[in-house]
Order: C-alpha cells, then structure tokens, then sequence
C-alpha cells in the first residue's frame, strides 16, 4: 500500500471519527431538551416545591446532572422575565407568578390577599423559628408575656407545628417551623434566615 492510500485511510478514519462526536454531540442535546422538558412539565403539574432527589429517584438522573439542568431552566425563566418563575422554595423548586404581576393577578382573580400576621404573632414566629425546637413556657419567657394564642394561630396558618417532646417534667410539646413557613417567607432552608444582628425591629434578645 502507497503513502497515498494510507493518507487517503488516516483521512476517511478522522472523518468517521468527526461523524460519531457530532453524532454524540447530537444524542446529548437531544438527551438535554428532553430532560429538561420532562422537568419542566413535572415542575408544572406539582402543587408543591419538588426537591431534586425526585428527579433522581424517579428518572435514575444522576444528582449533579439533575441540578444542572434545574440550573438552566432556573437561568431561562429568569432571562424571560415573563409571567413566570422556577424558584428555589422549602429544599425544592416550584413555578412561581413574577412577582411584579402580584396585585394585577390578585385583582383580576379575585384573589385574597394574604392575611398579615400581628406584631406578637411575628415576635412568637420568630422565637420559634429562631430558637427551635422550644417549647411554650419558654417562649412565654422571651416575650414576657402568654403566647398560647399566638402559636394556636400560627398553628391553624400551617405556619408551625409540634416537632416533639422535651424531656422536662411534664414532657411539654416542643414547637418549630414548617415548610409553609419557608415558602411564606420565601426561603429555602432555615439557614436561609437573616442573622439576628441584621433584623433592626426586632427587639427581643435571643441570644439568652
């Protein structure tokens, strides 16, 4: 065999070779869209934040790749502006309304706004989301005042629940945060939350 030929061989390998990457360039884009609208659609019909081990658990999609891809769907919503976000809420992602829409869509809808919560509902709420878990005597001690019906109210707003016992005489409920909690506040995880230090109107030292 020539020079010629085996030019003419090494020629014909580096075109097949450049045939199959554009071919596995291809099949991962395919792959890519595909995932990424299979996410889309479960993100649209769930009524609740989807965490990603969903994904994993559901689709066999390895976890980092699965981020990745909620990454990217998270960026496109963002660069559209539209009426629609993916935000990161309660260890999940959820389709939330722009929230430059909120009184537009509230008055067109009739929607209710949502109740305010008082300032001793606020103070209970942010002990407990502070200090959790803790239990009502003590929270009663930090206010200097009874928050039985405050954490009641809290309570019927899903916005804490009973997280346990103490172990104390009498073994009193213990109270936390829940996952409403979170998506009210619009946060993802309780780390989330603003430092004490950062919060100028709040004026109960929990640092005791």
């Amino acid at each position: 065999m020539g020079e010629s030929e085996n030019n003419n061989q090494i020629t014909d390998d580096e075109q097949l070779d450049e045939q199959e990457q554009e071919l596995v360039a291809e099949d991962e884009a395919d792959r890519e869209h595909y995932l990424k609208s299979l996410f889309e659609a479960v993100f649209f019909l769930s009524n609740e934040p989807v965490p990603i081990s969903f994904f994993v658990k559901n689709f066999m999609i390895d976890p980092t790749q699965t981020k990745i891809i909620i990454d990217s769907l998270v960026d496109e919503y963002e660069e559209r502006d539209g009426g629609i976000r993916l935000a990161e809420l309660s260890n999940g992602y959820q389709f939330v309304t722009n929230a430059r829409f909120a009184e537009q869509l509230r008055h067109a809808l009739g929607l209710r706004k949502r109740e305010s919560l008082s300032k001793g509902m606020l103070e209970t709420l942010a002990i407990i989301a502070y200090k959790q878990p803790i239990v009502l005597a003590d929270i009663d001690e930090l206010r200097g005042a009874s928050s039985r019906m405050m954490v009641a109210n809290l309570m019927k707003r899903n916005l804490v629940k009973p997280v346990g016992r103490k172990e104390l005489p009498g073994r009193p409920l213990a109270y936390g945060t829940t996952d409403e909690f979170l998506r009210y506040f619009g946060l993802n995880k309780l780390s989330d939350l603003p430092k004490l230090s950062e919060i100028k109107e709040f004026s109960i030292d929990l640092e005791q």
